[in-house]
C-alpha cells in the first residue's frame, strides 16, 4: 500500500478528485496525510472528513523562508511518503527537498506547459490570443514548472472568455487528469526516457 501527502494551500478540490478516485477505483494507495502553509485551507478540513492527518506548518510561524522550508521537509520526511502530490500549494519548495523525492513528486498546472508557467495562467494565454488552454500534470524538479509531463488536458478558448471562465473549464480537466497521474504512479505504470514520461501499456497521455 503506497503512502500518498499531499500539500496543499488552498480549497482542495484537487486533493478530493484525488480522494473520490482513489476510494471508487480501489487503488493499492492511500492518502496518509494533508499538509498546508495556510490554518484555514479547505483541503485541511477535507483531509480530516477523509480520516488522513491534517497537518499545518505555518508560514507565518517562521521568521524566514529556510526556516518554513525546513520545517515543512521535517514533517513530509517523517511521513515517509512514496508520493508527493502538490494540490495547489503556493510555495516554490526548496532544491534539496525537491531532489530528495525527485521522481516521487507531482504536481498539477493550469496550463499547457512549457507555456505560461508560474502565475496568472489563464490572463496570459487570453492577452496572448490563445486558441487552446489547459492544464499539465508533471513530475516536479527544482526548475518551476518544467519537470517531466505526464499528461495534459486541453480545452478550446472561447471568443467570449474571462479569465474567470476560462479558468473554471480547466479546473474540471485538472480534476480529470490529476487522478489519472497519481493512479498511473500508483500502479508503476510510468517510466521516464531521457525526460520523457512513457505510460508502459501505451495508454494516451492527453484529454481533449
Amino acid at each position: 500500500m503506497k503512502r500518498i501527502v499531499v500539500l496543499a494551500s488552498g480549497r482542495g478540490s484537487n486533493l478530493q478528485a484525488v480522494l473520490d478516485a482513489a476510494a471508487a477505483e480501489g487503488w493499492a494507495a492511500r492518502v496518509v496525510a494533508v499538509l498546508s502553509d495556510r490554518p484555514g485551507a479547505g483541503a485541511l478540513a477535507i483531509a480530516r472528513a477523509h480520516g488522513a492527518q491534517a497537518l499545518l506548518v505555518d508560514r507565518k510561524a517562521h521568521a524566514s523562508r529556510a526556516g518554513f522550508d525546513a520545517a515543512l521537509a521535517a514533517a513530509v520526511d517523517a511521513l515517509a511518503p512514496d508520493l508527493v502530490v502538490l494540490a495547489g500549494f503556493m510555495h516554490i519548495l526548496d532544491a534539496g527537498f525537491v531532489q530528495r523525492h525527485a521522481g516521487r513528486m507531482l504536481n498539477v498546472h493550469p496550463s499547457l506547459l512549457p507555456a505560461f508557467p508560474g502565475l496568472h495562467t489563464h490572463r496570459r494565454a487570453l492577452a496572448a490570443g490563445c486558441k487552446l488552454a489547459g492544464a499539465t500534470v508533471h513530475f516536479v524538479t527544482p526548475e518551476l514548472d518544467a519537470g517531466p509531463i505526464v499528461i495534459q488536458a486541453a480545452v478550446p478558448v472561447r471568443a467570449d472568455d474571462t479569465e474567470a471562465t476560462l479558468a473554471a473549464r480547466v479546473l474540471g480537466k485538472e480534476h480529470a487528469i490529476y487522478p489519472r497521474a497519481v493512479r498511473w504512479f500508483v500502479d508503476d505504470e510510468l517510466r521516464i526516457e531521457q525526460g520523457i514520461v512513457r505510460h508502459r501499456r501505451g495508454e494516451p497521455q492527453w484529454l481533449f
